[in-house]
């Protein structure tokens, strides 16, 4: 009940480390190692770059001497992953808290890398005891311990691949500071092209009812006009009413009758010359 509740409290990131250990089959020499660590025999443990150098104290009087060490990613590599982290802010964000993303592993698999090593054979450890297996109860108690410390710090998980908590922090910062300033570059390029759009517009404007292009012969449609024409929207002619002829007209009806006849000639041959003009 208390190592399930111990799992059950346990970082993600830091169980998902040690269930590597859960695969290995020789369970008796895991618990010496978990007593191991859970007892402070390991007296001594510290990164040297990439590695991990630690000492645990054995049955000999002199401790014995543990290095651990993953594949660390090249600089090429990191500069991928640096860059999409940087293009997703949760990650920055909840890295620099101290929590890892649940789908940190996204970042490396879509460059592909992993994160985490998929097989014990992935870890590359040393141990000088004169056990010839590997790991070891002297190296297991160094799993144990890595364990604890990714649950306080996210970021030793990465410095097993060969970055420190200062360096991603770094990293990410300059990167994000280019994007920003490329983005207000771009800003002001936009601004300045609307600018000069505006000012285009501007110098232009005299000849705004002109258009010296071809037009698109496909968006171009020739139809005779409706039965409805300007002249009924516009409406009477308010002409005065007192001068009526024989026929109980008034003179605004003559008009508007004279203009309704001009203005249908006048359509329809404006109709013939456009369909004349296309046919040309």
């Amino acid at each position: 009940m208390a190592n399930d509740t111990l799992q059950a409290s346990r970082e993600w990131w830091s169980q998902r480390w040690l269930d590597l250990l859960d695969s290995y089959r020789f369970k008796k020499r895991l618990e010496r190692a978990r007593t191991y660590a859970r007892q402070g025999n390991v007296l001594s443990i510290e990164f040297k770059g990439a590695k991990v150098l630690a000492k645990v104290q054995g049955s000999e009087v002199e401790p014995y001497k543990v290095s651990l060490s993953l594949d660390p990613f090249s600089d090429e590599e990191w500069g991928y992953v640096i860059e999409t982290m940087s293009k997703r802010a949760i990650f920055a964000a909840k890295l620099l808290a101290g929590e890892m993303p649940q789908n940190i592993e996204d970042v490396f698999t879509s460059n592909g890398l992993s994160l985490f090593p998929f097989t014990l054979s992935d870890v590359h450890s040393k141990c000088s005891c004169p056990d010839k297996a590997n790991p070891c109860k002297h190296v297991g108690a160094i799993y144990y311990q890595l364990g604890d410390r990714f649950s306080e710090d996210p970021f030793v998980l990465f410095q097993l691949r060969g970055r420190t908590k200062e360096q991603i922090i770094s990293d990410l910062r300059q990167l994000r500071s280019a994007n920003n300033q490329q983005t207000q570059i771009t800003h002001k390029e936009i601004s300045n092209k609307q600018s000069t759009t505006s000012t285009q517009q501007t110098l232009k404007i005299d000849s705004f009812w002109q258009y010296n292009e071809p037009l698109e012969s496909s968006l171009v449609v020739i139809a005779p006009s409706g039965s409805e024409t300007v002249l009924d929207v516009l409406g009477s002619i308010p002409l005065a009413k007192e001068e009526e002829n024989v026929v109980n007209l008034t003179s605004a009806d003559v008009v508007m009758k004279y203009l309704d006849t001009v203005y249908k000639d006048v359509s329809q041959k404006a109709v013939l010359a456009a369909m004349n003009l296309g046919g040309s």
